[in-house]
């Protein structure tokens, strides 16, 4: 029985989007126009004309500008005595304020509720889920800020019910970007850090992680606080700009749009350009200006917004009795956290890992295991991170990432080649078609630039004792060992055909492959590889297990010889030397792997790992102390 599929929703204050998980890999679903962002605007017309959602309503605001809503995320929840006298002034359009009523927001036809205005764009978001999805979609998962009270929830939920869709589950929104980080794979009493800037609104969160549990230990933020005040400043220092050079101008609420706009394109060009031009023709019904913005200027102009929110992340911290040193990773997510001075701001607010730019891109430090401070993390698109933790929110409720069924009918299984020369098996054999099935890998080293995908069929452990059917190359940016994730989806159709998908999940770049010959295989050729695979299985075992002993081996001797470096003098000297005994007879039994086998003595490599472990937790303990008398130091509390 086919699960029911649950979509999962980030309604956002700037742009929303939806998304799903398909065959075990969460995806952005695209709209007909190949758009995942969706515009979070709405325009009314002031006849009975459809109600416009998305691009063609921002694009219809210069000649609607009073009856054309967006940033209505603000208002949900809210009422009428808690806005105050700025947003009132910095609004577009018109709000209907009275007491401790809701706020009310004026349209052509009638004032409406901030929800009413929310579901239009959730009816919109939803139909691109069934035009994708090719199918009657009733459920959702809605993401909201950890902060939200609950009449902003409630607010939230009635949004999903007016657009006819049946909210499953609302969900903190720093909880559905861990999830599409992977860090409840990753991860068991670990502390994160989510700084979610958006267009519209600031959200930082303190999660505790345990055997895939969240728990938000503490939570701060400011509704009114994101990219959209950013926007604002730079459209203010333009217009005063403009009011210098010609102080008869005047400007229209369809020339302010103008120049907002004109703001926020050359702010996001600034992410990777160091100046831009802006320019704005006839702005005013005849004068046109042409203004030169730098990143610099555009740095001073936006720091003090974004100071703003280091308040909020000192009070989560204190909150939730946590220094930055105790935090094991922090996450950026929201499109503003894309610009460099962001990412500097959040570097230096937590003590992050040393980073260098590539391509817009955060590197941490050369060495992961370097205990200097939280790793900065930003594995995943910032704008479809917690879209696609919805969704898989949503296949978590179904059943559907927990039960994925694999029939019967695949002549031989079909997977990839992963680390070490293992076979990764995707498909099973005898499984029926159609079928469709995937996984999520990550980088096997340290900042390598790109994955090779070897597509395998058969039933042998060993890589290159398989069939191989085609290869796959898909790049991503140099990353530290398991942060670059990029989706694997196999799927058979009813005509036999082989689609292979892979998915960098941060850029959203796909690679496919078409393969004829994986189902169209010859008896005689199956019956042999079974049979090999029965005659070599108990070497073909002994190989698993060694290969994935000696990962384990190799990753735990770098930690250790790492550690000793940097804190081996503090060890008691016996303790000292039983460690590096035991290192160089861990070395010494990697050594003895045999030539013709590839194989070696993994009962006496995973018994002097254990011991291995055994001897390091001392050293574990001295590092620990290490890193909390340097946090001592720093605070003043000890010289």
């Amino acid at each position: 029985m086919t699960k029911e599929t649950i979509i999962g929703i980030d309604l956002g204050t700037t742009n929303s989007l939806v998304a799903s998980v398909d065959a075990g890999i969460p995806i952005v679903l695209a709209d007909l126009d190949g758009e995942r962002l969706l515009p979070s605007v709405v325009s009314f017309d002031k006849s009975d004309l459809p109600i416009k959602v998305g691009r063609i309503a921002k694009r219809s605001a210069h000649l609607n500008p009073k009856f054309t809503f967006s940033s209505i995320k603000r208002f949900m929840g809210r009422r009428s005595n808690e806005i105050s006298d700025e947003e009132i002034q910095n609004s577009s359009f018109e709000l209907e304020l009275e007491g401790s009523k809701p706020v009310r927001i004026v349209t052509p036809l009638g004032s409406r509720l901030p929800e009413e205005i929310s579901s239009e764009i959730l009816k919109s978001l939803l139909k691109t889920s069934e035009s994708r999805l090719e199918k009657k979609i009733e459920k959702a998962v809605i993401t909201v800020p950890a902060y939200f009270n609950d009449a902003q929830r409630l607010a939230t939920q009635k949004a999903g019910e007016l657009a006819g869709i049946q909210v499953e589950r609302i969900i903190n929104e720093p909880t559905a970007a861990a999830l599409a980080y992977g860090l409840d794979k990753s991860h068991s009493n670990a502390h994160i850090a989510v700084y979610d800037l958006g267009g519209g609104t600031f959200d930082i969160s303190i999660l505790k992680l345990n055997d895939g549990v969240f728990q938000v230990l503490s939570t701060s933020g400011n509704t009114q606080l994101g990219g959209d005040d950013i926007d604002l400043a730079i459209s203010n220092w333009v217009e005063n700009l403009i009011k210098t050079k010609e102080p008869t101008v005047q400007f229209s609420e369809e020339s302010k749009r103008k120049i907002r706009e004109s703001a926020e394109e050359a702010k996001i060009k600034l992410s990777a350009e160091n100046s831009v031009k802006i320019l704005l023709p006839f702005i005013d019904g005849k004068n046109s200006f042409e203004i030169e913005l730098d990143r610099t200027t555009l740095e001073k102009i936006a720091t003090p917004i974004i100071r703003r929110t280091k308040e909020h992340c000192i009070r989560a911290l204190k909150d939730a009795e946590l220094s930055t040193g105790d935090l094991d990773e922090v996450i950026l997510v929201g499109g503003q956290t894309r610009m460099p001075l962001v990412r500097e701001f959040v570097r230096d607010t937590f003590d992050c890992q040393e980073f260098e730019e590539t391509k817009g891109n955060i590197r941490v430090g050369s060495d992961p295991h370097k205990p200097d401070g939280p790793k900065l993390n930003t594995g995943t698109h910032p704008d479809e991170a917690i879209a696609l933790g919805a969704a898989i929110q949503g296949a978590v409720l179904s059943g559907a990432l927990d039960n994925l069924i694999l029939m019967d009918v695949t002549p031989l299984s079909l997977g990839i080649e992963t680390f070490g020369g293992l076979m990764n098996v995707i498909i099973p054999r005898n499984t029926t078609i159609p079928v469709k099935a995937g996984e999520m890998f990550t980088n096997a080293l340290d900042y390598q630039k790109s994955m090779v995908i070897r597509i395998l069929q058969g039933e042998r452990e060993k890589a290159d004792d398989n069939w191989e059917l085609g290869k796959l190359i898909i790049e991503f940016d140099p990353l530290p060992k398991a942060l670059a994730r990029v989706g694997i989806q196999f799927e058979i159709d009813s005509n036999g055909i082989l689609h292979v998908l892979a998915r960098n999940t941060k850029t959203g770049e796909e690679k496919q492959l078409r393969i004829s010959s994986a189902v169209d295989v010859d008896d005689s050729e199956v019956q042999k590889m079974v049979e090999e695979s029965v005659e070599h299985a108990f070497s073909d075992w002994a190989y698993r297990q060694w290969i994935e002993s000696k990962s384990r081996a190799e990753q735990t001797l770098h930690a250790s010889v790492t550690a000793i470096e940097a804190y081996g003098g503090r060890m008691e000297q016996e303790d000292h030397e039983a460690l590096l005994d035991t290192i160089q007879n861990v070395k010494k039994i990697l050594s003895e792997e045999n030539d013709e086998t590839k194989t070696g003595n993994t009962k006496e490599l995973k018994d002097a790992l254990s011991i291995l472990d055994q001897q390091t937790a001392p050293l574990a303990d001295l590092m620990m102390e290490a890193i909390s008398e340097e946090w001592l130091k720093k605070q003043g509390i000890i010289e």
